[in-house]
């Protein structure tokens, strides 16, 4: 059987001409067709890979009390430790423990008038007992950005607008957020969602694997598997290109399966995303490419705005009541409240 999920290679993108519209049309091709592909010549090193898979399996191999240290509980800015089961999709708890980090900011002054999102900006939280760990991931982050860039650079240029169409909307202040994942195996869960169904908010999202499976896509009504392969990151669409394009690419449903009994599944996601304080323009496209694009797909129970910090805020609630509750309580229903 063919695969479905392609793979391209980025380093065609500075390799002249030729070999650059052509990369151009294949991305488009698998962006619009799929949403979803393994993304190799990024230019980071099998060593700096397995740094950061290392890393994260010290932290994962901590002390239950050192973890919880660093509950997300604490902080305002949804950043921290999370057991599994304590982030939610779509209502039901997703089997998986995982540390989210941001950017590193300073926080935004609050007072009348300040949108909720501003709270969204601020530190993280770093284990006292792995020091390592910070330097590690900040230096991904940084790696991971700067492919994010490269590539959102190409997206504009597949559909004919000019390279730098996104740079304000990012420029100086992007908001990327990144994790680090385990996925424990099915005798240590309560069943088989390592992550339930759902789409990536950001621009982008780049995706490093151990030699586990269990990512799956959707494609035409059915799960396909977009199980490793070593060295690549698997890269999807999220709902800003959806929203800026107007559809023209779309953001792909996806989950993540919990692996076999035995089995642990390491990975880490990086969402790069607008500032929070930008607004997604819409392009405007080619007569050719805007005969094809079908309009922004809005669930009626989770709509998409073009406010960046209205969309991500929005969704960080609904991921974490308890942080929610903890140091949002203000923007809640009364019946949700009380948890």
């Amino acid at each position: 059987m063919p695969r479905i999920v392609p793979v391209l290679d980025l380093s065609r993108f500075e390799q002249g001409a030729s070999e650059r519209r052509t990369f151009l049309a294949d991305l488009r091709s698998a962006s619009r067709d799929i949403g979803f592909f393994y993304l190799a010549g990024h230019g980071i090193s099998w060593a700096e890979i397995s740094e950061v898979l290392t890393a994260s399996r010290r932290f994962f191999a901590l002390a239950e009390a050192n973890k919880l240290a660093i509950e997300m509980v604490k902080s305002p800015q949804f950043r921290g430790y999370t057991r599994a089961g304590g982030e939610l999709t779509k209502g039901k708890a997703d089997w998986r423990e995982q540390l989210d980090i941001g950017v590193e900011r300073q926080p935004i002054a609050q007072g009348p008038g300040i949108p909720a999102w501003t709270r969204l900006q601020g530190p993280n939280q770093w284990p006292a007992a792995l020091p390592e760990l910070k330097p590690a991931l900040l230096a991904w982050q940084a790696k991971a950005t700067a492919v994010a860039i490269r590539l959102l650079k190409a997206f504009a240029l597949s559909l004919d607008q000019a390279e730098d169409a996104f740079d304000p909307i990012y420029r100086e202040q992007p908001n990327h957020r990144m994790k680090i994942v385990r996925y424990p195996g099915r005798e240590a869960t309560g069943d088989d969602q390592g992550v339930g169904a759902h789409k990536d908010g950001g621009f982008l999202t780049l995706l490093l694997q151990d030699d586990n499976k269990g990512l799956q896509v959707d494609y035409d009504g059915s799960w396909v598997d977009v199980d490793p392969i070593p060295g690549t990151l698997v890269v999807n669409i999220g709902e800003l290109l959806e929203l800026a394009s107007n559809g023209y690419l779309r953001a792909t449903v996806h989950r993540v399966v919990t692996p076999a009994a035995g089995i642990e599944r390491i990975s880490v996601p990086f969402f790069f995303s607008a500032r929070l304080d930008a607004t997604i323009p819409l392009l405007s496209l080619s007569e050719d490419l805007a005969a094809q694009a079908r309009g922004p797909a809005s669930d009626p129970d989770n709509p998409l705005f073009r406010d960046v910090g209205t969309n991500v805020l929005k969704s960080r609630l609904r991921s974490h009541p308890d942080v929610a509750r903890r140091h949002y309580v203000d923007l809640l229903e009364p019946e949700s409240r009380a948890g």
